[in-house]
């Protein structure tokens, strides 16, 4: 019998066996990785590590079986074929990737990880969280794969550092916490990058957008205007403009600037830069702002800021209204004149004294479009406006909407309706779309039939 032998069905009534089952079961679960860590620590000085890495899968997983074998021998313990093809894809899991987490990072269904504690797992499919069965040893065991993420970019996560955000190579954003700021233990939030870029298509598949606002995010980028993107937590504010990039013609040179580097650009021209932390005496420090300035003297043609979040957004506006124009840049706010004010908060934020008036006619003079997005309730995600800035009145900053999501209540499955409608209004870009040669028909802003 194999060390995850399966307890047998039992009717509700019999609680003593089920109860008595499943400590059995968790004992030999508890035996099994006991035996699991026990090889693992022996394998790691069986084998040459960096020539696995390098090695076919086929040959790697023979070493893996001669070496696993081996030991079994040497401790007299006996397991059953499932049990040691699950031993050997753990082991490998724990050698060259990061050991629990790995069936779920290769879940192309799953698009956010969540791990509350060792023994508590949830990710979300579809817009909606669940909990799942995989799950670490023990903190001790979560705490090195937060420390080997964290690692792999160069970031270190201690008692003096417990919090670090970092990225998985295929761009993936990961945050971790741990004690003592995190009371239960470490916990670690990864936010899932899809394998293949979403493109625009997708995003008109999803009803993300329409074909119509589609054309005109083109002509947007296409005739250099300056757009932020504007939405809450988890609403696809970078793959939104992962989209809105693709549209950058392929001569210019682009620069991007993150916290943690996560765009998928597909452009050849790219020059990508990343924020860097304190080290242990607190020096060292990188900031968004210092990458701003920096980038100036890069001879861009484009600005990509992955989030506005402090004073670099002064830097950012100054390159808007000094020639930079066709930047891109995301922004944490629940509607866009939430958006414009937090912008102006930001530029207090970089520690000039700059009367508020002055910075309002920067941001109505650097930027061209703000595009809301939004999570609805049924998990889908929709773009909820775009809006264009028209200058100020008085030490107003005015706004005008051209596209809209109308918002029509759920169905029997509780998924949201609605449709987009255009209210109207010929946009004041359009001048400088035609002065660039981007045309669009003209049915295209004509105003929707209201229900």
């Amino acid at each position: 019998m194999g060390i995850m032998a399966r307890i047998r069905e039992r009717t509700p009534g019999d609680r003593g066996p089920v109860a008595s089952g499943r400590g059995e079961d968790q004992k030999k679960e508890n035996a099994f990785n006991e035996l699991k860590a026990k090889i693992h620590f022996r394998l790691i000085n069986m084998l040459d590590l960096s020539r696995l890495s390098e090695a076919e899968d086929r040959i790697l997983q023979e070493d893996l079986r001669r070496g696993i074998d081996l030991i079994l021998s040497e401790e007299n313990q006996a397991l059953s074929l499932p049990d040691k093809e699950r031993l050997c894809k753990e082991i490998r899991d724990e050698l060259l990737g990061y050991g629990p987490l790995e069936p779920l990072l290769h879940d192309y269904t799953v698009n956010d990880i969540l791990v509350n504690a060792y023994d508590q797992v949830f990710v979300e499919r579809k817009g909606k969280l669940e909990r799942v069965s995989v799950r670490f040893n023990d903190n001790a065991h979560l705490l090195k794969i937060i420390e080997k993420i964290a690692s792999g970019v160069g970031r270190r996560i201690d008692e003096s550092s417990p919090m670090v955000d970092a990225r998985l190579p295929d761009g993936s954003r990961v945050n971790a916490i741990i004690p003592p700021l995190a009371l239960d233990g470490p916990a670690l939030s990864i936010r899932k990058f899809a394998r293949d870029p979403i493109r625009v298509q997708n995003l008109i598949q999803f009803g993300s957008i329409t074909q119509e606002i589609a054309m005109v995010l083109e002509a947007m980028v296409q005739a250099r205007l300056n757009i932020l993107i504007s939405g809450g937590t988890g609403t696809g504010k970078t793959t939104f403009l992962n989209v809105l990039s693709s549209f950058i013609p392929n001569d210019e040179r682009i620069v991007t600037i993150e916290d943690s580097a996560e765009l998928q650009l597909q452009q050849e021209h790219i020059v990508r830069l990343e924020t860097r932390p304190a080290n242990l005496e607190g020096m060292g420090e990188i900031t968004q702002r210092d990458l701003v300035k920096n980038a100036l003297r890069m001879r861009p043609d484009r600005i990509i800021l992955g989030e506005v979040r402090s004073g670099e957004a002064l830097d950012m506006l100054q390159a808007m209204n000094t020639g930079h124009d066709g930047s891109l840049a995301t922004i944490h706010a629940n509607s866009p004149r939430d958006a414009i004010t937090r912008l102006e908060t930001m530029v207090s934020m970089a520690g000039l004294n700059i009367p508020d008036r002055a910075i309002r006619h920067q941001v109505s003079s650097a930027l061209d479009v703000v595009i809301q997005i939004a999570r609805l309730s049924d998990g889908s995600r929709k773009m909820m406006g775009l809006n264009e800035i028209v200058g100020m009145e008085g030490d107003v900053i005015t706004v005008q909407e051209i596209f809209a999501f109308e918002l029509m209540g759920v169905d029997e499955e509780r998924r949201v309706k609605g449709r987009f409608v255009t209210t109207g209004i010929r946009p004041k870009f359009m001048k400088r779309l035609e002065a660039m040669g981007v045309q669009l028909p003209p049915q295209v802003f004509r105003e929707t039939t209201r229900l």
